[in-house]
């Protein structure tokens, strides 16, 4: 999971390959890595109750992004269009307030997994795992001191 979460943030903190410590299940935390921020993201993620609909909260950062940016993008059905999911997921956390949004989105997705019976990120379905690191990434860039 760590790979996939910190590697777009590697150009900020040059260690982003974290070691699993089995015996205190967490990321062993060294010098100029996300494994503080990450463990402390975690355990506060296990803490949150998510929405029966984690994806409303991703729906309010798009529409962020289509109202105010501007960005010509719609939902059909169920899905966004015009442009990288990903992209507009980070364009709307600018104006999330504390990652509210942000970590309702990420405790609901985990809830989900958790239903399917998928305990483990490596485990989950590629588009919902990509999803999930996305917005991991996001909610670590922005907490991210002296950036």
């Amino acid at each position: 999971m760590a790979c996939d979460v910190l590697r777009p943030l590697s150009h900020i903190m040059a260690c982003w390959e974290l070691t699993w410590d089995f015996e205190r299940e967490k990321y062993l935390e060294e010098e100029d890595s996300y494994a503080a921020l990450l463990n402390e993201l975690l355990k506060e993620l296990e803490a949150v109750s998510p929405p029966a609909r984690y994806h409303d909260s991703e729906d309010r950062l798009a529409e962020y992004v289509m109202e105010h940016l501007k960005w010509p993008i719609s939902k059909v059905d169920e899905r966004w269009v015009g442009a990288d999911y990903e992209s507009v997921i980070e364009q709307g956390a600018f104006h999330d307030l504390n990652e509210h949004d942000l970590t309702l989105a990420a405790a609901g997705r985990i809830r989900a997994t958790r239903v399917l019976g998928q305990k483990h990120f490596d485990h989950m379905e590629p588009s919902h795992r990509r999803m999930l690191a996305a917005v991991l990434s996001i909610i670590l860039f922005r907490r991210t001191p002296d950036r």
